[in-house]
């Protein structure tokens, strides 16, 4: 190889040379096979014709840019949660939480927030409640919990700007001030650097006596959260000095007051980072490369780092314990929402890390699953619950956590059985019922890791065959996502790291728990929410493709996005009682086929 065919310079670096030493220097860059100059050479007179060789090399091959990694920083009540790092690593700024919380012994709304914690010194001024939902678990003593969500203090609304300065252990600066443009919470501009903000304050009521009845509760807190997420393209990448001790987090709404956050900079890791997940069928298909119906069908997970090295040996993960409380090097990570609550839109569901598998078929008839399942089947002898029936939901669907959700949620039920001790495998067995409709059945595996400052998800979808070689594929009336989710924002970067669509329903069904987890109710109320969605939210035809797909009338169809109705309806179906689905089990049965076969500007 020739030096001019290796050659390649950095846009910002310059390349000058002398004519006595050229030679000695193109020649040194053939013998060792340099790819890149990373390092300016001493400036003197060189002739002509070599710096135009090397500008052309220059532009004939231009250096690759540095891999970079996403780093999560977090600030608690004021005190910076500490990172370790890879030294050496060329990272962005990916993710800001920050937290400010207070309690109280009466119902002050959020008010406490604004004489007391981290926030107070913060605009407050025009703060007012959004959203109320209780939880429908029960907490371990037979109380109830119930969160309001407020939104619109001038804090949360005006644009703002973060600061990030690596420092020595004296404070001095060792690199580049990075400032981070959070936007505003009704606008998005192209100079945003991060796709997702979110900015608000809850009211947790922790004793309730009923799930609707929190009277005479003296059990409260609240908090205030700031969530920017997903970087925008373009981020600002930075390596950290070796003097770098810490980063010092400064807002821009908050003058002279800056966040410490401590970093240790590791030299050689155990592991790469990245994140993968690899899926593979261990019960072979039949010759024809399909499975009959009703056959139990065995999968194996694999998780690796970005360099492909498993994060756990095969055969077994590691028990619940071990991850939430042990030492985890690996970054595995489990539901963590026992000990950091998530709310879908307004709380954390970005750190909820679940770890689970789903199966859903056939693709062409692959559809939103409306059935609910119980705490009961969670806690029943079965790993994997049966999600959706032929018969019932007109699809087939199972799913497992990991760990089982027997161990999983059994093990916060009952907490001295050692559930969380059980040993986790990392196979489980999908049966298909005897009656499975021949096509293509998507297996999907999602999870999250948490590694050396880097918090990121991941997904893998495979399909099998049965009854039949034919692939079949789904038909989705909904689209045109990526008008909006790109530079950053893309699905297969936000959420679960999966812009496969079709292999969603299966984890997403509603739970008796959790009414809103079907991924329509999700998507509308999100989008129904977020004041950076800039399409009008009447306009049914930004996300629906076809005229028949927003013509289904149940509660959880309309009052997902939807705020209120008619006084006639609420005669008829009654209040709304749930900010997702309006009211409660009832809320997926279909209204009725005579009204709302259209939607007033729907543009379809």
């Amino acid at each position: 190889m020739s030096g001019k065919e290796a050659l390649c310079v950095p846009s910002h670096s310059s390349v000058r040379t002398s004519g006595r030493l050229a030679g000695v220097w193109l020649a040194t860059l053939a013998l060792l096979g340099v790819g890149c100059a990373e390092h300016e050479i001493e400036e003197t007179q060189a002739p002509a014709s070599l710096a135009q060789g090397l500008s052309e090399a220059a532009a004939s091959r231009p250096c690759p840019e540095p891999a970079a990694v996403g780093l999560a920083l977090e600030v608690e009540d004021g005190a910076g949660i500490p990172l370790k790092v890879r030294a050496g690593q060329t990272f962005f700024i990916n993710q800001l939480d920050l937290r400010a919380s207070v309690t109280a012994t009466r119902d002050e709304g959020v008010d406490g927030l604004r004489k007391a914690g981290d926030f107070k010194d913060l605009p407050w001024q025009g703060v007012s409640l959004a959203d109320e939902e209780p939880v429908l678990l029960a907490n371990g003593n037979g109380t109830y919990t119930r969160r309001r969500f407020y939104r619109n203090a001038k804090w949360m609304e005006q644009p703002s700007i973060f600061f990030v300065q690596p420092v020595d252990s004296r404070g001095r600066p060792t690199g580049r001030l990075i400032p981070l443009h959070i936007g505003k919470d009704d606008q998005r501009r192209n100079n945003d650097d991060f796709f997702i903000r979110r900015l608000r304050a809850i009211q947790w009521t922790n004793d309730c006596r009923e799930v609707k009845d929190c009277k005479g509760a003296k059990n409260y807190s609240e908090e205030a959260l700031v969530e920017v997420r997903n970087a925008r393209a373009g981020a600002t990448r930075f390596t950290l000095s070796p003097q770098t001790r810490a980063l010092r987090l400064s807002w821009s709404l908050r003058p002279g007051a800056d966040y410490i956050i401590p970093v240790e900079q590791v030299e050689e890791p155990t592991y790469d980072y990245g994140f993968s997940i690899d899926v593979q069928a261990v019960t072979p298909p039949r010759a024809d490369g399909t499975y009959a119906p009703g056959s139990a069908i065995t999968f194996q997970l694999s998780l690796r780092d970005g360099a492909g090295k498993r994060l756990h040996p095969q055969g077994i993960l590691p028990s619940y314990n071990q991850v939430v409380f042990g030492q985890n090097e690996p970054g595995i990570q489990y539901y963590s929402a026992f000990f950091d609550p998530t709310t879908t839109y307004y709380r954390r569901k970005h750190r909820e890390r679940m770890l689970m598998t789903q199966i859903i078929g056939p693709a062409q008839r692959i559809q939103p699953i409306r059935s609910i399942v119980d705490m009961d089947a969670f806690l029943g002898p079965d790993d994997v619950q049966t999600i959706g029936t032929l018969e019932r939901d007109g699809v087939f669907a199972q799913f497992q956590t990991f760990p089982p959700a027997n161990k999983l949620f059994g093990g916060a039920f009952f907490p001295d059985e050692g559930r969380w001790d059980a040993p986790v495998s990392d196979s489980w067995t999908y049966t298909l019922p005897a009656n499975a409709e021949p096509g293509t059945y998507l297996v999907t595996v999602k999870g999250r890791r948490l590694y050396l400052g880097e918090d990121v998800p991941a997904s893998r979808t495979v399909e099998i065959q049965v009854g039949t070689p034919r692939h079949t594929e789904a038909t989705l009336t909904t689209g045109k996502c990526s008008t909006c989710h790109n530079e950053g924002g893309e699905l297969s970067t936000v959420l679960h790291a999966n812009d496969n669509r079709a292999a969603c329903a299966g984890c997403h069904a509603p739970l008796g728990f959790e009414l809103e987890g079907p991924i329509v109710v999700r998507a509308h109320f999100i989008h129904a929410r977020s004041d950076r969605f800039d399409a009008s939210k009447a306009k049914c035809s930004s996300c629906h493709l076809t005229p028949e797909s927003v013509q289904r009338t149940s509660k959880a169809a309309c009052l997902s996005c939807h705020t209120s109705y008619p006084k006639s309806h609420v005669e008829k179906f009654g209040p709304i009682e749930s900010m997702y689905v309006g009211g409660g089990r009832e809320s997926f049965q279909q209204c009725t086929g005579a009204c709302h076969k259209t939607h007033p500007g729907s543009g379809l």
